[in-house]
C-alpha cells in the first residue's frame, strides 16, 4: 500500500505538521503576527490565509492548508500572515484585514468562505486569491466569478471509495457508518465516495455490508464543524446500532466520534483530510485516512505565483492520478489481500474502468 500514500512534495509539507500545529495563530477574527524567515534572496511577496471556523489546529483541512502556507513561506524566505475565523461573521473582515495588510495572495480555506472570497476579489482586483473546496462560481455559469481567484478543489470521492471498500472488507459486524458536519458538497463528496466503495464491495464480492448515516441523498449531519460532543453522540448512536467502522466528515467534530470509538472498544475510525495517525491522539483506532492534500496544493500555488509563471486563475483539481487525494497507510487489521485489491481498484479508478459514482 505504500504507493497509495502521497509522496514527494507532501513529505516536505508533512514534515512541518507538528511545528505548524503548535505554532498556529491563537487570535481569532484578526490577523496574527507574521512568522518570518531569513531569505537567501529577497522576494517581495506575502502569502496569507483565512481559516474556516474549525481553526488552524483542526487536524483537518484548515491545518493541512496552514502547513502548506508555512512550507511555502519558509522555502521563499518570506513573512506570511493568517487570520483565524470563529464563525461566518469573521470571513469578510478577515479578508479585508489581509487585503489592507498588502497580502499578494490570500488563500481562503473552505466552501463556506466562497461569498466573502468572491466579494473580496471583485472589490480588490489587484490582490490574488485562491479558495479551497469551491469553484467560486456563485452564478453557476461554469466560470470563476473573478479572474483573480484560483479554485483548489479535490476529487475526494475517489479516495473515499477506497476507504469504503476497505471498511466493508474489514468490518466484523457487517455495519459501517458515516456522518457529516454540514450538508455541503465538500462534505457529501466524501460520503458519496464511501457509499460507492461499500456498494462496490457488496456487488463484486456478494457481501451484505450496511452503511448507516448516508444513502446518497439524505443522512446524518451535526450542523457544525466545532462541537465535539455532537460528534461523540452521533457516533455512539451508530455504535449502538452495530457499526464498528465510522467515517466522520466533520473537522474537529470528528474527534468526538473518535473518542466514542475509543471508549466503545473494537470500533475503528477513518480520518479525513489529514493522516489521523499523525494529527490526532487516536492513532491506535485509525483504520486509515482519506487524504485531501490541501497542503501540497497551497504550497504549489504560492510558489508558482511568487517565483514561477505567476498567478493563474485556472482551477486545480486534485485526483488519485495526480496525488491530490489518496489513502493513508492501512492499519494491520486490514488484510494483505484487501490491500492488494485496493491497488487494483485504485488503478481502475484512474483509468476510468471503475466509476466512483453512487449506483
Amino acid at each position: 500500500m505504500n504507493n497509495i500514500i502521497r509522496v514527494g512534495a507532501l513529505a516536505a509539507v508533512s514534515a512541518l505538521a507538528l511545528a505548524a500545529c503548535s505554532s498556529a495563530p491563537e487570535d481569532t477574527g484578526s490577523s496574527s503576527e507574521p512568522t518570518t524567515s531569513t531569505p537567501t534572496e529577497t522576494i517581495d511577496f506575502k502569502p496569507c490565509m483565512v481559516s474556516d471556523e474549525g481553526g488552524f489546529d483542526d487536524a483537518s483541512f484548515n491545518q493541512t492548508g496552514y502547513e502548506g502556507l508555512v512550507a511555502a513561506a519558509e522555502e521563499l524566505g518570506v513573512e506570511f500572515k493568517t487570520a483565524e475565523s470563529q464563525d461566518s461573521n469573521d470571513y469578510a473582515p478577515n479578508i479585508d484585514a489581509l487585503v489592507a495588510d498588502a497580502c499578494d495572495l490570500i488563500v481562503t480555506v473552505g466552501f463556506n468562505l466562497a461569498d466573502a472570497t468572491i466579494a473580496g476579489a471583485l472589490a480588490n482586483p489587484d490582490t490574488n486569491f485562491a479558495i479551497i473546496d469551491d469553484a467560486a462560481d456563485a452564478d453557476f455559469n461554469g466560470e470563476t466569478d473573478a479572474p483573480n481567484i484560483k479554485p483548489l478543489q479535490f476529487q475526494t470521492d475517489e479516495a473515499a471509495f477506497l476507504a469504503g471498500y476497505a471498511a466493508a472488507a474489514t468490518t466484523a459486524t457487517g455495519t459501517v457508518a458515516t456522518f457529516g458536519g454540514i450538508n455541503i458538497p465538500p462534505v457529501t463528496i466524501f460520503m458519496n465516495g464511501f457509499l460507492a466503495g461499500v456498494n462496490y464491495f457488496n456487488e463484486t464480492t456478494g457481501g451484505d455490508v450496511t452503511l448507516l448515516g448516508w444513502d446518497g441523498t439524505d443522512g446524518s449531519f451535526t450542523g457544525d464543524f466545532s462541537d465535539q460532543t455532537k460528534g461523540q453522540s452521533t457516533a455512539q448512536g451508530f455504535i449502538d446500532q452495530g457499526a464498528d467502522i465510522i467515517l466522520p466528515v466533520a473537522g474537529p467534530v470528528g474527534l468526538g466520534a473518535a473518542a466514542a470509538a475509543q471508549s466503545a472498544g473494537d470500533v475503528w475510525i477513518i480520518g479525513v483530510d489529514a493522516d489521523w495517525t499523525v494529527t490526532t491522539d487516536y492513532a491506535d483506532i485509525v483504520l486509515t485516512s482519506v487524504l485531501k492534500n490541501t497542503g501540497v496544493a497551497v504550497h504549489d500555488v504560492i510558489i508558482e505565483t511568487a517565483t514561477g509563471a505567476g498567478f493563474s486563475g485556472e482551477p486545480y483539481l486534485g485526483t488519485l492520478e495526480n496525488e491530490g487525494v489518496g489513502l493513508a497507510a492501512l492499519n494491520a487489521v486490514v488484510s494483505a489481500d484487501v490491500a492488494a485489491e485496493l491497488e487494483t481498484i485504485k488503478a481502475g479508478i484512474i483509468d476510468g474502468s471503475i466509476s466512483v459514482a453512487v449506483s
